[in-house]
């Protein structure tokens, strides 16, 4: 075992005692929110996503009640209620980003007015925390000596990485241990910082505030990276500038592209994410000014206000906060800090998952955390716009079954009769109005990418938005069954806690998927026929929403196979 003391730079008592000196507890909040008329943007908003709500509710009502009304249709009636205002506040919150992308010269200054006002000369001293628990260190540390390296380059002992292990004692700790010793020695002495807690309490948020309180005296910063983060030391820069800009300012969080895809799942699911993002951080900066959200990595931080008022709260039973970003964020928007994200994603990357299977094992950890955040909704120390985040972090999931009953509900409608009035034109229309809406955050990144190719010749960009779309499609109905079960399973205790994440791609079988995914397509197959008894227009018009559970398995093994002549990105 290796002396960490000596040879990574561990800090001291002294340093500790520092960290909760009076320096740490400074705190000077400007207040640029008037100047951004956030009322008259919200009650845009709200109009323009109450627009659109009633109108799929309208055209919904409309196809519905053709030859009259049946329980199955004031039921399908009810579920799309439910879901519309949700629909319609995500579809204008896209359609307001599209619209300052294409007319405002620089958008992500006009949502991040520190932007403009930033120094081109960094002066504010920056910890690099990487959060780690039982990872492969010689995945991560590579991505993090080339960053260090390139800042101290340009900015000299102004960036430190610190290593925030949770990895439990035993022979992976070591071996991690070692790999960090041997980054350290690249760099002069205290460039590197390790400290491992025996015990993980209060998880990732609990590990970075304990090295804040005890670890952080002499910086003003952290930027906060996962064990799959990569960063450009230009967009660090960029970030620690723009936070010196505005002492107000809590988080800077940087939008997140996709890094080594190297299966055609990670590669169009991260390319429908790369362009949706974009018009929805936009249109989110815009209304919601200095409350909006972070993603709990590749973010700045600023030390003392997370120290003074991001502290959580443990949940009713002594239960530890699983989903800490979004809680955070609500606090410190309560405490008069603003939270930011950069809508220009350039420069920071992280791993989606490689396929299907874990795609669905990382939204039982999300549901998890999310779904805790009931307990915090009526807090006012989360203030009113993070507790409305939090609600919408629910309602993804929440939702879910209202999202699904639409289709076994149609299907028994169809099958007793109940659909032989409905206009077929305007179910067509409804069916297209609901996918354009559902999927608006990333029709408006498409519109712009299109409209503004930039190095991309238009035709691989219609290609590529072609397959996402498809895969898109085939993932909704697969997405609001699966995390219908998820709530069922939380519902009956059945998670096993947060584990480390999968991400390198692997082969999915047959059978393995036809074990994971047998009973999708059975749901499927039955789905289809009971559209099929009614008519063979009833079945073609249900088959694009059904054909991610039809085709679900074949669909698992064949987009986690890697990409012909795939290369990962080296950022």
């Amino acid at each position: 075992m290796i002396d960490q003391d000596a040879r990574i730079g561990a800090t001291t008592a002294k340093d500790a005692q520092a960290a909760g000196s009076s320096r740490f507890e400074r705190r000077t909040v400007a207040a640029p929110r008037a100047a951004e008329r956030l009322g008259g943007r919200r009650a845009a908003i709200a109009a323009l996503a109450g627009a659109i709500a009633l109108a799929l509710v309208a055209l919904g009502g409309h196809v519905m009640a053709g030859g009259g009304w049946t329980l199955w249709e004031a039921l399908m009636m009810g579920s799309l209620a439910v879901n519309a205002p949700w629909l319609g506040l995500t579809a204008a919150t896209a359609l307001a980003g599209l619209a300052i992308r294409l007319l405002v010269r620089d958008p992500s200054a006009f949502v991040v007015p520190a932007l403009g006002r930033a120094d081109p000369v960094v002066h504010d001293r920056t910890l690099l925390a990487l959060c780690v628990r039982l990872e492969d260190m010689e995945t991560v540390l590579p991505p993090m000596g080339r960053l260090l390296g390139e800042l101290r380059a340009r900015h000299g002992d102004r960036f430190v990485l610190g290593v925030l292990s949770d990895t439990p004692p035993g022979a992976a700790a070591e071996a991690e241990a070692e790999a960090i010793a041997a980054l350290a020695a690249r760099f002069p002495p205290g460039a590197v910082r390790y400290r491992r807690r025996a015990e993980n309490t209060g998880f990732k948020a609990g590990n970075l505030m304990d090295f804040l309180d005890h670890h952080a005296a002499g910086f003003d910063h952290a930027l906060v990276l996962d064990a799959d983060s990569a960063m450009s030391a230009k967009t660090v820069g960029r970030l620690v500038r723009t936070m010196q800009a505005d002492p107000g300012l809590a988080i800077l969080q940087a939008s997140i592209d996709g890094r080594g895809v190297g299966t055609r799942f990670a590669r169009l699911f991260g390319f429908g994410l790369r362009y949706g993002t974009r018009s929805w951080v936009t249109g989110q900066g815009w209304w919601q000014g200095p409350s909006q959200l972070y993603w709990g990595h590749n973010a700045l931080i600023r030390i003392a206000a997370f120290r003074r008022d991001a502290r959580l709260p443990t949940l009713p039973g002594g239960v530890r906060i699983l989903s800490h970003d979004y809680a955070e964020a609500a606090r410190l928007h309560a405490g008069g800090w603003a939270v930011r994200v950069l809508p220009d994603s350039a420069g920071s990357w992280e791993r989606h998952p490689p396929d299907l299977p874990a795609l669905f094992v990382r939204d039982l950890r999300w549901a998890a955390g999310n779904l805790q955040y009931r307990h915090l909704l009526l807090r006012p120390d989360f203030g009113r716009l993070g507790r409305f985040q939090m609600l919408e972090a629910i309602l993804h999931y929440a939702l879910a079954p209202f999202r699904f009953a639409f289709l076994p509900l149609a299907a028994l409608n169809a099958a007793s009769g109940g659909g032989e009035g409905t206009p077929r034109g305007a179910l067509l229309l409804l069916l297209l109005l609901a996918f354009a809406v559902s999927n608006m955050p990333k029709l408006a990144g498409y519109a712009e990418a299109l409209l503004r190719p930039g190095r991309f010749r238009r035709a691989a960009l219609l290609r590529g938005m072609a397959q996402e779309l498809a895969l898109g499609l085939m993932l909704d109905t697969l997405e609001a069954l699966e995390r219908s079960l998820t709530l069922l399973q939380l519902a009956r205790g059945r998670f096993g806690g947060w584990t480390a994440q999968r991400r390198n791609a692997r082969e999915v079988t047959w059978a393995a998927a036809a074990r994971r995914f047998g009973g999708h397509t059975a749901a499927g197959l039955a789905l289809l026929a009971g559209f099929g008894l009614a008519s063979g227009f009833a079945a073609l018009a249900a088959l694009p929403a059904l054909a991610g559970l039809v085709f679900a398995i074949p669909l698992a093994v064949l987009t986690a196979r890697p990409r012909r002549g795939a290369r990962a990105p080296a950022p």
